[in-house]
């Protein structure tokens, strides 16, 4: 893992610019277009490779099953064509690094001079009895139970991480929102959440996990801390060590995380993208990863960003920008939900987790958006602003 970036190719497209290649439609892939097109806009020749049509905020899309408004959603095409990129609809298939060409499901060849995996995780069910959250259809999975809920069928519900866990903050948010909605109707409702965590939210740290503590105690909802659990039924959960039962009415569970499947570069466990400090692949040249596919633990839009960050100072470099790329240095900004006012919290990250952390009432980062991004936040920004300036002047 070396700290200096690729040496320059020269560029292979007809206006001799850096080709560039970034696969993926999410987060990371529209935040190192961004980037690029801030720090080498004349110098590289970007085209984003992706089979959705659209980009949804999905850390939103917690909220929709409480009846507030639907996650927003943004016309991919328009967000990449704003980088100076080009968008073409497909997936990729596999990768010849010796060539430097990308083959795609659909049969197309394109040779690139720097390629970006920005491809995300695929979501898996860990428990075949659980309700799973995924953030791709959590209103539909989640919105029967909540209905159940205020009609007082259910009192007792258990969220439940896996040992291998996704990003968690997910869990709570639903279970302090489930909470604050049962008060509200004054429905008698347990809720417990189980988590191989040391503490709840231990990855920010212990100042931040604390604040979670004390506002899930007033809300009245129970964690069971550095658990495993397995759920063998709808209605049960076994905890170990202890071999402790649970009887509730229905369990929500976080999904498991596993790589993206790609032909033609080295993977680590469980199939994600190793990268070094400079979010480069190693043992090939000029591939880099960000996001959720790469083999950092921690799986969160912010980080993401970051990383695409680190991807864009060395590809910008690279092609011959006055840019000296940093190693990736993790931040992790989180806003929690909550069923009144949400909080925001910060730690640095080291070892897994948070050191230097806080939670506040206002965001500490800007635009304060879920995701902290340098780029695409506020660019969304000003894309909604747009939208709402435009709603206004049409009524």
């Amino acid at each position: 893992m070396g700290s200096v970036p690729d040496p320059a190719p020269i560029g292979g497209s007809p206006s001799g610019r850096l080709r560039v290649i970034i696969a993926g439609g999410g987060v990371a892939a529209l935040e190192t277009g961004l980037a690029l097109a801030d720090l080498a806009p004349d110098l590289t020749d970007t085209t984003v490779i992706a089979p959705n049509t659209e980009f949804v905020y999905r850390p939103m899309v917690v909220r929709e099953p409480f009846a507030y408004s639907s996650a927003q959603r943004y016309e991919l095409a328009r967000i990449v064509s704003d980088a100076g990129a080009k968008l073409l609809e497909g997936e990729l298939g596999w990768i010849d690094p010796l060539a430097r060409t990308i083959h795609t499901k659909a049969g197309a060849a394109l040779e690139y001079d720097a390629l970006v995996l920005a491809l995300g995780a695929t979501v898996t069910k860990r428990y075949p009895h659980a309700l799973t959250i995924d953030d791709r259809d959590l209103g539909e999975t989640m919105h029967g139970l909540i209905q159940d809920v205020e009609g007082g069928y259910i009192h007792k519900l258990a969220f439940v991480a896996p040992g291998r866990m996704a990003w968690p903050l997910p869990l709570y948010e639903l279970a302090l929102m489930t909470a604050g909605r049962a008060y509200d109707m004054q429905i008698e409702l347990e809720i417990t959440i189980v988590t191989p965590e040391d503490s709840p939210l231990a990855i920010f740290g212990s100042a931040a996990s604390e604040a979670v503590v004390e506002l899930l105690a007033a809300a009245k909802v129970q964690t069971i801390s550095s658990a495993y659990a397995e759920v063998p039924s709808s209605r049960e959960v076994v905890i170990s060590p202890g071999d402790r039962h649970l009887s509730v009415d229905r369990v929500i569970a976080l999904p498991e995380l596993y790589g993206p499947v790609v032909r033609g570069i080295p993977l680590g466990e469980h199939g994600f993208i190793k990268v070094d400090p400079h979010c480069r692949v190693p043992d090939v040249d000029h591939i880099y990863a960000a996001g959720d596919a790469t083999d950092f633990p921690i799986k969160q839009g912010g980080i993401g960003s970051q990383q695409a960050d680190v991807v864009a100072q060395a590809i910008a470099a690279m092609a011959g920008a006055s840019v000296t790329p940093e190693r990736f240095n993790p931040v992790i900004h989180g806003m929690l939900l909550t069923h009144e006012e949400p909080r925001y919290l910060t730690a640095h990250i080291t070892g897994g987790h948070g050191f230097s952390s806080e939670i506040t009432d206002t965001p500490t980062w800007s635009p304060g958006r879920k995701i902290a991004a340098k780029y695409l936040a506020p660019y969304l920004e000003e894309r909604d602003r747009q939208r709402v300036s435009g709603a206004s002047a049409g009524a």
